[in-house]
């Protein structure tokens, strides 16, 4: 029985190499293929989503890290927290007649001297990755399977780890010749270094990891630089070159870069940020954080199911409070699908008043924990006096360290922040404080944050949705929806079946992502609507008017519709007057 002809698992610098032979061969020049691929990457995109064998490849984080072999392919899901740069390496190279390639590798090989034309210069891009801020743990429990295969992986090895190491040593499981395997250090050790002998002596041993926040330095090739932008989320799969034992100066640089290469392992140390050179990235959104497969169409029994049991779920969390389950549905449904010049069209913030410090402790804690169980990105924010003048909302760029610092709200597109106000009391707002709730300010307002780049400020556009519990209205975060609570019970804490809640994140990822359009018969109804609103209310201006075209988006899309209908216009209007009663 013949086997596969590439290990893509276990190998992959293998398939790499193989197919530049394959490639050179056929072309006289090897610049041919500089910032190109050369046919590894549609091999590997066969492998990975024809052959769908995506799953199959282990994600690397802080659980996975001491089990996952070096020179392997993972996965890393996480955020683009900040961009490094680009640097240059050797690509390839001649070796006696033939060229060799040092793509997708830390660590370059390169017997012949620096500017030789028997060597070529490429170049690749340096992402600093980190885990989503405010990763829920259901979204990140696919891991798991990924520990499991390592560890099944170490098992299965156990008994064949020495013949292996013959077998590299001898002969090289990859396609080129077998003195390129002496110049890495790596192998060097293994063979003299009696203690490596062990099971485990080609895995990556990385101390005092913590779990949820394990970065990642990923080096992108061949890709545009419009396709990765700061604070996406991606799923970058690739070869893990780590070695935890390399002396830092060492990684990243060889002796014939030449100083041509950014020295980040000074700022970003081997034993700390795993490397990861991407073969194939993908952006990923809520919907791909879904654990099992659901249904992708919203078919419209399934969609009313789901609303009509997360709704009626919403209430009972909420003291039966109905009006504001709807308004929450409405919340986390949200989304910015629009600018017009300041205006992010989309967004609708909720700000539930009548919340004492006690209140807050039995409805806020259960809010906190079904947002986190609906939603793949959250945090919550208790607002003090002192968190405003301490901390860091806002990235600030360390140009000592050539690193953006990250703040609290670097955060990735469709996330989500409580900000609990009843912990605030009166007290004295210093230049942080203050520059601090001005950036609140904004990131309610407009969703954007200002970057500090010390000798200028660089506005980012943001999509996170924000719901504040305070007892009157809160005067930092202006929120589109004012909405007092009105609870009759003090709220149920039933425990949700799995597969359930798997059912309602399906539904606020799917119906959160349709498209939405008004029809020309509908719009001559919601323009007279809105005329006749105005010419009984002086006070109504364009901001009402766009928080109302927003929920009746909102409360079509929660019923699956991609249009609006006279019905569901009909129940904005009603929405609206149950809330304008409660504030008068």
């Amino acid at each position: 029985m013949v086997g596969p002809m590439y290990d893509f698992l276990a190998n992959p610098l293998g398939a790499v190499r193989s197919t530049f032979d394959k490639a050179i061969g056929s072309e006289s020049d090897p610049s041919s293929f500089d910032g190109k691929d050369w046919g590894a990457v549609d091999l590997f995109r066969h492998f990975l989503f024809d052959q769908a064998r995506l799953s199959q490849v282990p994600i690397l984080n802080g659980a996975t890290i001491n089990w996952i072999k070096p020179n392997t392919l993972v996965r890393f899901r996480g955020m683009i927290q900040d961009m490094l740069g680009n640097e240059l390496y050797v690509g390839a190279y001649k070796d006696g007649s033939a060229w060799r390639t040092n793509k997708f590798m830390d660590i370059s090989q390169c017997p012949v001297e620096f500017n030789s034309p028997d060597m070529r210069l490429w170049e690749r891009r340096l992402l600093y990755c980190v885990p989503v801020p405010g990763l829920s743990s259901w979204a990140e429990s696919i891991s798991e399977v990924a520990v499991n295969m390592c560890m099944d992986s170490t098992s299965e090895q156990r008994d064949k780890r020495r013949r292996m190491d013959i077998e590299v040593v001898d002969h090289n499981d990859f396609p080129v010749s077998g003195d390129e395997f002496e110049y890495s250090p790596s192998a060097k050790r293994m063979k003299e270094d009696p203690k490596n002998e062990g099971p485990c002596s080609s895995h990556v041993i990385l101390p005092d990891v913590d779990r949820d926040s394990l970065p990642c330095l990923v080096k992108i090739y061949d890709s545009p630089e419009s396709e990765l932008k700061l604070n996406d989320v991606f799923e970058f799969v690739g070869v893990l070159t780590f070695d935890s034992e390399l002396p830092s100066e060492k990684v990243d640089q060889d002796e014939f870069s030449n100083g041509l290469c950014d020295d980040v392992s000074v700022n970003l140390p081997p034993n700390k940020v795993p490397r990861l050179h991407c073969v194939i990235h993908r952006k990923l959104t809520g919907y791909d954080f879904l654990q099992n497969s659901p249904p992708t169409e919203p078919k419209p029994h399934l969609v009313k199911e789901a609303r009509e049991a997360l709704l009626r779920h919403l209430t009972s969390i909420l003291g039966n409070d109905g009006v504001a389950a709807h308004f929450m549905l409405l919340h986390l449904l949200s989304r910015v699908h629009a600018r017009a010049d300041n205006v992010a069209v989309g967004k609708l913030s909720l700000n539930l008043t009548c919340i004492s410090k006690e209140i807050a402790s039995v409805f806020g804690t259960k809010l906190n924990i079904v947002i986190k169980n609906l939603l793949p990105f959250t945090k919550c924010i208790p607002l003090t006096v002192e968190y405003l003048n301490t901390v860091f909302l806002a990235p600030k760029k360390d140009y000592q360290i050539n690193r953006l610092i990250p703040g609290v709200l670097q955060l990735a597109e469709g996330s989500h922040l409580i900000f609990d106000e009843t912990c605030l009391e009166t007290g004295t707002l210093d230049s942080v404080g203050i520059e601090n709730t001005r950036l609140l300010k904004a990131l309610a307002e407009l969703q954007k944050v200002e970057y500090d780049f010390q000798y200028y400020k660089m506005e980012m556009m943001a999509d996170v949705q924000i719901l504040v519990l305070s007892e009157g209205k809160s005067n930092i975060l202006p929120a589109d929806i004012i909405m007092p609570f009105q609870p009759s019970s003090s709220g149920s804490s039933d425990a949700v079946p799995a597969e359930v809640l798997e059912a309602w994140r399906w539904y606020l990822a799917t119906v959160r992502s349709m498209p939405h359009t008004i029809e020309s018969d509908m719009q001559k109804v919601v323009e007279n609507d809105l005329v006749t609103a105005r010419q009984a209310d002086r006070s109504l201006g364009s901001q009402d008017f766009s928080r109302w075209l927003t929920m009746g988006r909102l409360i079509s899309a929660s019923f699956g519709e991609t249009s609006l209908s006279l019905e569901h216009w009909q129940m904005v209007k009603e929405l609206e007057r149950l809330r304008i009663d409660r504030l008068k």
